[in-house]
């Protein structure tokens, strides 16, 4: 028996004899062809409307840079036949209304979609344990839909978490909004969290950092989608930067206290109030009762940083305040914040804003700003 294989396909084949030239010959033409027919037919994207509470912008403004790469697509290609249908699909057909102003009306519901190639999970926000129970009846749809029909999934902000309840993200990477990576790791352990990106992919899943970066994800997966052609073309006329992968320069760290180890708090205080001295992390597990081992372990756990990470970012916080309100020079920023090293400061400068302290500090404070226009 020979089996041959196409995605979403498979054409069986028993002979007894070999095949003859012109047999084979046909047989690959008549396999071709229906593969072109499988790839010709519409592919089909699903862009989640949650129930509760969402963030409308994470609906509407996907929905029209899909549309408009849609058109894109046809015009380049001088197609008569868009790539895609998009579809805005609820838990019924009921108009969905938003902060008692805005309404979303699903143009079909997860109990009609039987196939999809893209699902968009939108972003959900306010007390979000209520916000995943109120959208429950999205989970196993979405988990249906990626094992039987390996559809593509990408979640927006804070869509994250009503992703990673269906278990799909466990074991890989993800990205979510900066202001909820605490209660992230707290609830999904297994979940690679980074938090830095805003956007992260692994084997066909896909998701964005925090806030207004999901119009940059979009363009990333226009690009995957349709063609850097159409991406490009996109991000032009609707002036969106492309290529941004990075949210570090808009995280305001704030210590990660949404725990209830005490010890932990208590050693988290004395850094952010003593961090422009010299730290000794051993001192700091004495002063607080806690061994060094048992302080180092603790310490992880609590706040997903080791102690000196912690300082680290203390101390790069504190800096970028000062780069944003004054005019000091990079020496004199970098040695109120306790660094003395001026290699070290810039490199760990880089790694948590994901900018140079200069090109920070001209970004960011207002008096360079204006003089450079």
């Amino acid at each position: 028996m020979k089996i041959f294989h196409h995605k979403g396909m498979a054409i069986t084949h028993h002979y007894q004899v070999s095949f003859t030239t012109t047999q084979r010959v046909v047989y690959a033409m008549f396999v071709f062809y229906l593969c072109i027919l499988k790839f010709d037919e519409m592919k089909h994207i699903s862009i989640i409307i949650p129930a509760g509470n969402s963030i409308i912008d994470t609906i509407i403004a996907p929905y029209n840079l899909l549309i408009m790469a849609n058109t894109y697509y046809r015009r380049i290609h001088k197609s008569d036949k868009a790539p895609f249908k998009i579809d805005l699909v609820g838990l019924s057909e009921d108009p969905v209304q938003y902060q008692k102003l805005f309404s979303v009306t699903p143009t079909t519901t997860i109990y009609k979609v039987e196939h999809t190639d893209l699902i968009i999970v939108t972003a959900i926000s306010g007390n979000l344990e209520k916000e995943i129970k109120n959208n429950a009846a999205y989970i196993p749809w979405i988990k249906k839909q990626r094992i039987e029909n390996d559809t593509e999934i990408a979640s927006l902000c804070k869509g994250a978490f009503l992703l990673a309840e269906t278990g799909l993200l466990n074991g890989k990477s993800c990205s979510t909004h900066w202001t909820a990576q605490n209660q992230f790791v707290n609830r999904y352990p297994k979940v690679n969290l980074i938090p830095e990106k805003i956007i992260s992919e692994d084997n066909g899943i896909y998701s964005s950092g925090g806030a207004y970066s999901f119009l940059n994800f979009m363009l990333y997966l226009i690009e995957k989608f349709y063609g850097r052609e159409v991406a490009i073309r996109c991000s032009k006329v609707s002036e969106i930067d492309f290529d941004r992968i990075d949210q570090s320069q808009f995280i305001i760290f704030s210590g990660q206290k949404e725990h209830r180890d005490e010890a932990i708090k208590e050693a988290q205080l004395y850094i952010e109030k003593n961090f422009n001295n010299n730290l000794n992390i051993n001192e700091i597990a004495s002063m607080v009762n806690v061994s060094s081992r048992s302080f180092l372990r603790r310490f992880k756990k609590a706040t997903s940083n080791t102690p000196m990470e912690y300082i680290q970012r203390v101390k790069i916080e504190a800096a970028k305040k000062k780069l944003e309100a004054y005019t000091l020079n990079i020496q004199e920023v970098m040695y109120d914040v306790g660094y003395s090293d001026e290699k070290a400061f810039r490199n760990t400068f880089r790694k948590y804003s994901g900018l140079s302290p200069l090109e920070y500090r001209k970004k960011y404070n207002r008096e360079m700003a204006f003089a450079a226009i």
